[in-house]
């Protein structure tokens, strides 16, 4: 049976109502959909704007208004949920939500940004290594690890359109990629790139200098799996055309 998930930074989930997020959701069909950055919480939203036919939400806001915040569509009905990773300085951001289902977890993911100085920074690093404690736990259970969202760092040269210019920033630093190269070294499959090796791949574009007409991009926003549950994978994607966020959904299908 095929499994399609989804994850989309929506920057925004008020904003991207207005663009049609509720026509994307029931044309793309997922099981699951995660979102991140949706700077809501269900008390500000109408019944119907939480509302689609044959879907669950399940949300995780930051305390702060306005701010962060993760949420999950779901049409697959989960076994549970949980919200966060446990430690109170990085849980009242909103930042996870872990499903599980029969043969698998998926942890929906919206990753600090490490852009506002070097206090962020450490902070992106440190719930990076939290981050990783969480997965490597949930891998002993036998299930397929999967986790989603926005990363908020490009791994490679190949996943931006800039590299040389942005080794300096935030999203392209040595130390925020160093975590990348770890967690593939244990065993922690980059979906997307596994099947597509070509260039050009990217899902979040700035808005204010218009990159997204040029392609001036960088791949931010992942599937990664469990390597020894990677027969599971059937196909790996970006969904460029799809508008309403400064990022575009990137999917996962799996044959389970």
């Amino acid at each position: 049976m095929a499994i399609k998930l989804l994850s989309w930074n929506v920057n925004g989930y008020r904003a991207v109502l207005k663009k049609g997020f509720g026509g994307f959701l029931l044309s793309a069909r997922p099981a699951v959909l995660g979102l991140q950055e949706v700077k809501a919480s269900p008390d500000q939203l109408g019944a119907k704007d939480l509302s689609f036919h044959g879907y669950k939400p399940f949300w995780n806001a930051a305390e702060r208004k306005g701010y962060s915040g993760v949420a999950a569509f779901c049409a697959r009905q989960p076994l549970s949920v949980s919200n966060g990773l446990g430690e109170p300085r990085f849980d009242g951001e909103g930042r996870v939500i872990t499903l599980e289902y029969p043969d698998f977890y998926l942890l929906n993911v919206y990753f600090p940004n490490g852009g506002q100085g070097p206090e962020r920074l450490a902070y992106k690093l440190a719930f990076y290594e939290a981050f990783l404690d969480r997965i490597e736990a949930l891998r002993k259970s036998g299930k397929a690890v999967i986790f989603c969202g926005d990363v908020n760092t490009a791994h490679n040269e190949i996943d931006l359109a800039r590299p040389k210019e942005n080794v300096g920033n935030s999203g392209f630093m040595p130390v925020e990629r160093a975590w990348l190269d770890k967690i593939t070294a244990k065993g922690w499959l980059d979906t997307f790139r596994d099947r597509h090796p070509e260039p050009a791949q990217y899902t979040w574009w700035d808005l204010k200098t218009r990159a997204r007409e040029r392609n001036v991009g960088w791949r931010l926003d992942y599937f990664f799996i469990n390597v020894e549950k990677a027969s599971l994978v059937k196909d790996a994607f970006i969904l460029p055309d799809v508008q309403g966020s400064d990022h575009c959904p990137v999917g996962l299908t799996l044959d389970l």
